[in-house]
């Protein structure tokens, strides 16, 4: 039997563990591809909260990787975009060579808005000899945005924070963005041609789809503009007539598969929500507990995930169902939070998926004995806190009774944040510049 001295900080441990796979520095060089011919330059752009550790990675491994196949050149141009806040520190003896910017996440901004026409213009000057390398990682659909011809900046504001209250999917919501864009849906790497793109993405979606990653702005895109409308539709979403209509005509379609333009195109993963979770599993399997994944896909309504992982680690602290104590029961994916309407005048309640789920959880486990939990974002933000999820212990609703905080009124108001903030269960690392979506873990000893 193995000894836990401290649950938590095991649970925090093993996100830890699931974050450092997917750093870009440890991922990426296995990955990079030839360089150019003589003459050809190597032009790198990207997005994502992951885009700045991306280029430094890039710029760090790409000298020695070009001198191995012979070359000379080790040059590097281009502009990255990243969310505000999301810069890793640069050693002192890796010059910067690609330009990063910081834009706004989830809803776009004015830089987001720049830094998508600087790339197209970047991308409409390449030629055939040059190598773009696109580094995209999730949280690029909101930094990489230009709106379609008929939608101004405040319209796609307005779409993007109602779809994030709708309780629409990912795909849902990037379907609807990569119509109403100039870049996404393919548009970027149609911009490219003729030169040689290569894509290396961090996938922070279920299914690892790289259509779905950052509203695939360099893959063809199958979705089509019925499917938007249906969307919008669905949730009630206004867009300004003319953008209907050119959604009605199809003017607005994206770039769909067997596009010439898109032709011997290639696309890398260096890192995955799966790769993530082995890496937390074998860690805890050296700790001496058995360990399982449910899946790296899991969707659905937050608190209503928690419930049913807490029915899974109840049957096991019974000593019931498939997983046997001591054990982690590991599952990633990208839940959804459905704001629920409140009082005219009421503040916004403050949280996201990981403390959603974690006040599902909480509320499900009753205080079971045995059974701790953790749920956090692995770029280290739940939402637009500065927290990366939440924990929860076989203690949380008496600390929080004794501290007079009432969970079903922060569930009825989706505030997570502060329900776990006064007792102290945030789970707070800062920015953790990689992205592989949500990491839930619980321990049942």
């Amino acid at each position: 039997m193995p000894t836990i001295e401290n649950p938590r900080q095991t649970l925090v441990d093993l996100f830890q563990v699931a974050v450092q796979r997917a750093m870009p520095l440890h991922t990426l060089g296995a990955h990079l591809p030839p360089p150019p011919p003589p003459g050809g330059r190597t032009v790198v752009l990207g997005a994502g909260k992951a885009g700045a550790a991306m280029a430094l990675a890039l710029e760090t491994l790409w000298p020695e990787h070009v001198r191995a196949h012979g070359g000379t050149d080790t040059r590097l141009t281009g502009l990255v975009v990243t969310r505000y806040g999301h810069l890793p520190p640069r050693p002192a003896d890796v010059p910067q060579q690609i330009e990063v910017v910081e834009a706004a996440h989830p809803v776009p901004d004015e830089a987001g808005l720049r830094a998508a026409q600087r790339m197209l213009e970047m991308a409409h000057g390449c030629t055939a000899n040059d190598l773009v390398i696109c580094l995209i990682s999730g949280g690029g659909s909101s930094l990489l945005t230009w709106p379609c011809e008929g939608l101004s900046l405040a319209d796609k504001q307005r779409i993007n924070r109602e779809l994030l209250r709708s309780g629409a999917d990912i795909g849902e919501m990037n379907t609807v963005r990569k119509h109403l864009s100039r870049i996404k849906g393919g548009r970027l790497a149609q911009a490219c041609a003729p030169a040689r793109v290569v894509t290396l993405a961090i996938s922070d979606v279920p299914g690892d789809d790289p259509a779905v990653i950052a509203s695939g702005p360099t893959v063809p895109d199958a979705s089509t503009c019925e499917q938007t409308l249906d969307i919008l539709r669905r949730y009630q979403i206004d867009v300004p007539a003319v953008v209907r209509v050119g959604l009605t005509s199809g003017a607005l379609e994206s770039v769909k598969p067997g596009h010439p333009a898109l032709a011997g195109q290639q696309f890398a993963m260096i890192a995955t929500p799966a790769q993530s979770l082995q890496a937390a599993a074998d860690a805890a399997r050296a700790l001496g507990l058995n360990a399982y994944v449910l899946s790296d896909e899991i969707e659905g309504e937050s608190r209503e995930v928690g419930k049913v992982h807490a029915a899974l680690a109840r049957a096991a602290a019974r000593g019931e169902g498939p997983f046997q104590k001591p054990c982690v029961i590991l599952s990633g994916g990208e839940t959804t939070v459905t704001v629920r309407p409140q009082p005219e005048g009421t503040p916004r309640g403050r949280g996201g998926r990981a403390g959603e789920f974690c006040m599902g959880l909480a509320q499900a486990l009753q205080g079971q004995p045995g059974v701790w939990g953790i749920a956090a974002d692995t770029d280290g933000i739940d939402g637009v806190e500065d927290n990366a999820g939440a924990l929860v212990a076989p203690d949380t609703l008496a600390r929080a009774q004794a501290a007079g905080v009432s969970l079903q009124a922060h569930l009825d108001h989706n505030d997570a944040y502060s329900f776990f903030d006064p007792i102290g269960d945030l789970v707070v690392t800062g920015p953790t510049n990689t992205n592989v979506n949500d990491f839930r873990a619980l321990l049942v000893l």
